[in-house]
């Protein structure tokens, strides 16, 4: 009896870990492959199991939609051409992969582990040479330029406050997650209906000094006052409504019992 229990006590020890570990994500096919890979190679595998039905092989797009693996509609852009920069975007804010390529992607959990992101990006970035990361200093730019550029080509659907807004056929999402780097990213690469702005329309240093904007509008320095959700000038001026006319039915009330006293 002694012996079953402790039997059962080290199987017990060594289907803990087993247990506790993370499952894999669904929604996609993690491909093992042996130490020292090369990064593009992997990225091929992982693109052929997960990316191939909507992006064609060797990614040069499927341009009307078919039925492809799990019963999936493959319908997507050629990739050729589109570097590092926008597969990096697209994968690493969960925009990618999508279920129905007729919905507008939006952020949403990472399915894929940094190596396998890498690698991915690796060979997006093989197919045919184009942009890279990019590299921006926010540190470097200027916070009222940056609210200057920013109200100019941004506010339009993001709102003033980076806080997100609606627009036609489309959400302008919030952007309190978006790092630097994903921040540069869009401005240049215009993910869904948003427009690309080349250098030429936004330089790097203007691009530092909206970036910079966005970071601050995050954690805005509110010192003096109510911030209200950050909201602007319409959420003030109800609340200034809401307390003058407090104060108003107040003092009509203390006027109107010393006129009846």
């Amino acid at each position: 009896m002694r012996r079953v229990l402790a039997g059962l006590f080290v199987a017990g020890l060594l289907l803990v870990p087993a247990a506790a570990a993370d499952p894999p994500s669904p929604g996609v096919t993690h491909v093992e492959v042996p130490p020292g890979t090369a990064a593009v190679d992997w990225g091929t595998q992982l693109f052929g199991a997960n990316c191939v039905t909507c992006h064609g092989p060797h990614g040069k797009g499927i341009f009307s939609p078919v039925r492809g693996a799990g019963d999936q509609t493959g319908l997507g852009p050629s990739l050729s051409g589109v570097g590092a920069r926008a597969a990096d975007f697209y994968l690493r804010t969960g925009y990618m992969p999508l279920d129905d390529p007729h919905n507008q992607p939006h952020r949403s959990r990472v399915l894929f582990s940094d190596r396998e992101l890498a690698a991915l990006v690796a060979y997006v970035a093989s197919l045919q040479p184009g942009p890279p990361v990019p590299m921006p200093h926010p540190e470097r730019g200027k916070l009222a330029e940056g609210q200057e550029q920013f109200t100019e080509h941004c506010a339009g659907c993001h709102q003033i406050v980076a806080a997100g807004g609606y627009v036609t056929n489309a959400v302008a999402p919030p952007l309190d997650k978006a790092t630097p780097v994903e921040i540069a990213e869009a401005v240049r690469i215009g993910p869904y209906l948003m427009p690309r702005f080349s250098d030429e329309h936004v330089s790097d240093a203007q691009l530092d000094s909206i970036i910079r904007y966005v970071t601050y509008a995050k954690h805005p320095d509110d010192r003096g006052g109510w911030a209200l959700g950050h909201l602007g000038p319409v959420p003030e001026g109800l609340v200034t409504w809401f307390i003058g006319i407090a104060l108003l039915v107040a003092t009509c009330t203390v006027v109107g019992r010393r006129l009846h006293s």
